[in-house]
């Protein structure tokens, strides 16, 4: 499902609330995060990797307990060496099973970060993609992309 809505502690209760209801075991946070060019931060997957080849947004598990922001925070920091500045929308969520074959709901934000300089641990390439670039993502993440062009026209 794609919104774009203003997040707040409702917003994000409801969130994992309707994942739990839906049976989905496992929660994802992913980050729409724009250059000062409006060009999006997409990194490359292994080729061995679970999802191999695939370019997609900054993301990552949210462990147990953890808040979903915080979550987001930390992913980013760790995957890529930003920081996150801040957070202003949630961008919608997309289900998929894991590697491990649990029923997934990565839920979607747009995120500021500090500089540019990206710093890849588990990637093995990143790319500031304009919209042409964006279109090697799957369908299901252009459509994130596509509510956060909305969100910011």
């Amino acid at each position: 499902m794609i919104v774009s809505a203003p997040v707040d502690e409702a917003l994000l209760q409801a969130l994992t609330a309707a994942a739990d209801a839906d049976g989905i075991t496992k929660h994802v946070v992913g980050a729409v995060i724009p250059d000062n060019t409006g060009r999006v931060l997409l990194l490359h997957r292994p080729a061995g990797d679970f999802l191999g080849d695939l370019w997609e947004l900054p993301s990552g598990g949210v462990d147990r307990g953890e808040p979903l922001l915080d979550a987001l925070r930390r992913e980013v920091e760790e995957e890529t060496g930003l920081v996150i500045t801040g957070i202003s929308s949630y961008l919608g969520h997309l289900d998929y099973t894991s590697g491990s074959g649990r029923p997934t709901r990565q839920f979607n934000f747009a995120a500021t970060v500090e500089g540019s300089g990206v710093r890849l641990t588990e990637h093995d390439g990143y790319e500031w993609a304009d919209s042409t670039g964006q279109q090697k993502t799957s369908e299901a993440v252009q459509t994130v992309l596509a509510a956060w062009h909305q969100h910011t026209t």
